[in-house]
């Protein structure tokens, strides 16, 4: 039976990857979201980056859009940050992204360890889980935060991970409270996520920005079915290359050639 645990900062990852084969990366408000929602309106490839200046390698790469948040803002000199709305256009189809931001980025550098990331947003949610079912393998719900510290809007999705996945056999791991604490928050917010966000840190913090736009289509369900997967420094839609079964092969494969190279 496999197992669901949650984690609710990057820089507790380490505490918790030992054992997970799945790792989930959400940052829900709002980088995770702008992935999913790029890949969506036909973005080839994404490259996530920790550092503003991880990016400046990629500005003169042609058909590269460049992309850098901190602190909710666009930072200067840059056309994109993380707002998903600012990928909802067709000129962007068949372009490549490199993003870096205050969170999400950070968070998916932290799970680099991981056999398999995967990019979960609530715009993807039924995506994400099925997913999920079809590897059938320990699963971990990485938070991006803020800064390293909890949030709730990240933990309402991890809540609402545990609760599909308890639905389809997934069991709770012994020492997985973080993963019972999501999913009671979750039922206690589910009938309306955004009112119970009303006081939520970051919710206001995007709200003092005039965001709110922003905040309701992060916080609806199912808006794509893309499954951002990282290999090989990128991310990509899994959907889009044969789905799940095909992901599995090629990394099959590719732990072969590395055992069989180790082995010359």
């Amino acid at each position: 039976m496999p197992i669901v645990k949650v984690c609710f900062s990057p820089q507790l990852y380490p505490l918790y990857a030992q054992d997970e084969s799945v790792t989930v990366v959400v940052d829900i408000l709002r980088a995770t979201t702008a992935i999913c929602t790029a890949f969506e309106y036909g973005i080839d490839y994404v490259i996530p980056v920790p550092q503003v200046e991880d990016t400046y390698f990629y500005k003169n790469e042609e058909d590269m859009l460049v992309a850098a948040e901190r602190g909710g803002e666009i930072v200067e000199g840059f056309e994109f940050g993380n707002s998903p709305l600012s990928y909802m256009r067709d000129d962007i189809r068949g372009k490549k992204l490199v993003i870096t931001t205050t969170n999400g980025t950070q968070a998916i550098e932290a799970a680099r360890g991981s056999e398999f990331i995967l990019i979960g947003a609530f715009v993807n949610f039924t995506a994400i889980c099925d997913a999920l079912v079809e590897l059938d393998r320990d699963v971990m719900v990485l938070c991006a935060g803020w800064k390293n510290r909890f949030n709730l809007e990240d933990t309402l999705f991890a809540g609402a991970v545990v609760e599909y996945l308890k639905d389809r056999g997934f069991s709770y791991a012994t020492d997985s409270d973080a993963a019972i604490a999501s999913l009671t928050l979750y039922k206690s917010a589910k009938n309306d996520l955004n009112a119970y966000l009303e006081e939520s840190s970051h919710r206001n913090r995007l709200a003092r920005l005039q965001l709110e736009k922003d905040i309701d289509y992060c916080l609806s369900f199912d808006k794509t079915r893309a499954i951002p997967y990282f290999t090989e420094g990128r991310l990509i839609d899994v959907t889009r290359s044969g789905g799940i079964p095909a992901m599995l092969a090629a990394t099959v494969s590719a732990t072969t050639h590395n055992l069989n190279g180790r082995d010359a």
